[in-house]
């Protein structure tokens, strides 16, 4: 059985900020099911549950070199749902209010990128096979494992993969962390080591230095190696093209079930959607907008940033009001977005919903209660909010970027294939376009019924993606 030991910065239920909470839960609980020995290990945050942490089982502790220095360290063990957690324990690193934007982040996951490689002597006899390494907070791992462990003979067969999951963080630091915290010689201070401009990248080591590298969908895979998407990293994602792999994410279907949903007031499938409509009038009665199941309910649920498509969607808001439609917002961000977004509210009541706010609960009862979803991204590595929206029957009208483009195929209505709606180039203009299409579509209810079974009946479990991982695991066997 091959062991794969996941680490991350955040996982789902724990503690999540984004995406990779919920790939950092879902894969490995996949992985499992089809005959990986997938186990999982994080920061013990203090702003994780107090439910969860009286649960944790203390394995051990011991000291983790931080350069010069030796740090204590405390590992825990929790199995949620079948899945096992390690959890990397030590209060100055991680008794913060938040994950990230600390200005000792190089320090912290410094230490985390080590403790994750000493405390595997630690989890009784489970000596990795591959450490999955995701993102920039774990990029040191591998390199970290080649200079300190094999060359002592330690953990000589584990090899290692990187995932990307968003290549614009790419945890950048002064050189001096090198040898003060990370115990390196000069000759890493190197462009084909792990030397960025005049400091050092954590995103940077785990490309350089990792078995294989990943990123999270097959488009955005081949749009890193680009200099508008590359990130100052293009260059040296080309070289790297051999071992570069796409992998789309899926979404958890336990979690995101609307024929279970405890969120949701009606529950339904691709066979009872008038529920959907129930849920719709239920939302626009909670949002405080006009309740009628014919007004299209169009629905962003998404960080309020410039990545997201939101300043296309701050340049047409007045044009996008004028139509026929009620817009519902959730999400925090950008202090400007935010503001744009509440002032249009206030002036615009019965027809936009503006929750600056993050609402677990609410966002389920607008994937159910909402018509059609929009992701007008200016990138997108994945993207998981398309794949609920579909889930749910809330069609995705998206830009074609990244994981949009691969998991959204455009609407036909004259073979009535496709699953949603997209536009090709950053414009608002497209943009508005693309939206007054969907709404014509909308208006024909036996091909916009079609459509939210065809966008339903989609398979975008984790089961496929999954194999794809399974496959790559088995290179190294």
């Amino acid at each position: 059985m091959i062991k794969v030991l996941f680490a991350a910065a955040e996982a789902y239920p724990f503690i999540k900020t984004g995406g990779l909470g919920d790939v950092s839960y879902s894969l490995p609980k996949t992985l499992r099911k089809l005959g990986i020995d997938a186990r999982v290990i994080i920061p013990n945050y203090s702003n994780i549950s107090q439910n969860f942490k009286s649960k944790m089982m203390h394995k051990s502790d011991f000291t983790v070199p931080v350069g010069w220095r030796n740090s204590y360290c405390g590992l825990a063990y929790y199995e949620f749902n079948e899945v096992p957690f390690y959890f990397i324990d030590n209060e100055y690193y991680f008794q913060r209010c938040n994950l990230y934007g600390f200005f000792d982040d190089g320090e912290r996951f410094s230490y985390f990128c080590r403790a994750v490689l000493e405390s595997m002597k630690y989890m009784d006899d489970f000596i990795p096979d591959i450490i999955h390494c995701n993102d920039w907070q774990t990029g040191m791992i591998p390199v970290l494992l080649n200079e300190h462990y094999k060359k002592n003979n330690e953990f000589i067969n584990t090899k290692t993969i990187f995932s990307i999951h968003n290549l614009k963080y790419q945890g950048i630091f002064g050189k001096e962390n090198l040898s003060d915290l990370l115990s390196l010689g000069e000759e890493y201070f190197s462009e084909d080591a792990v030397k960025y401009y005049n400091g050092i990248s954590f995103m940077k080591a785990g490309i350089n230095f990792s078995d294989i590298i990943t990123t999270v969908s097959k488009s955005y895979a081949e749009e890193i190696k680009t200099p508008f998407y590359g990130e100052n990293l293009d260059g040296l994602l080309r070289s790297k093209s051999s071992k570069l792999y796409g992998i789309v994410n899926g979404i958890d279907y336990e979690l995101f079930n609307p024929n279970t949903d405890e969120h949701i007031y009606y529950k339904y499938n691709s066979s009872t959607i008038y529920n959907k409509v129930k849920d719709k009038l239920k939302l626009q009665k909670t949002l405080k907008l006009p309740e009628s199941k014919n007004i299209p309910v169009i629905a962003i649920i998404s960080r309020l940033v410039r990545q997201k498509g939101l300043d296309l969607v701050a340049s047409a808001i007045e044009e996008l009001l004028s139509m026929n439609i009620q817009l519902v917002i959730l999400g925090t961000g950008d202090e400007d977005f935010e503001d744009v977004f509440q002032y249009f509210s206030n002036i615009y009541p019965s027809k936009l919903s503006s929750n600056i706010k993050f609402d677990n609960s609410l966002a389920q009862e607008i994937y159910a209660g909402s018509d059609m979803f929009l992701m007008p991204s200016l990138f997108e590595p994945c993207g998981i909010s398309q794949l609920i929206s579909l889930r749910y029957g809330c069609i995705p009208i998206v830009r074609e970027t990244g994981g949009l483009k691969d998991t959204i195929i455009p609407y036909n209505e004259y073979t009535e294939e496709g699953n949603g709606f997209s536009f090709k180039n950053y414009n608002a203009h497209e943009m508005l376009n693309i939206i007054k299409y969907a709404l014509e579509i909308y208006n024909n209810k036996e091909a916009w019924n079609k459509l939210i079974k065809t966008a339903m009946l989609q398979n975008n479990s984790w089961e496929n993606s999954a194999k794809a991982y399974i496959d790559l695991y088995k290179t190294f066997s």
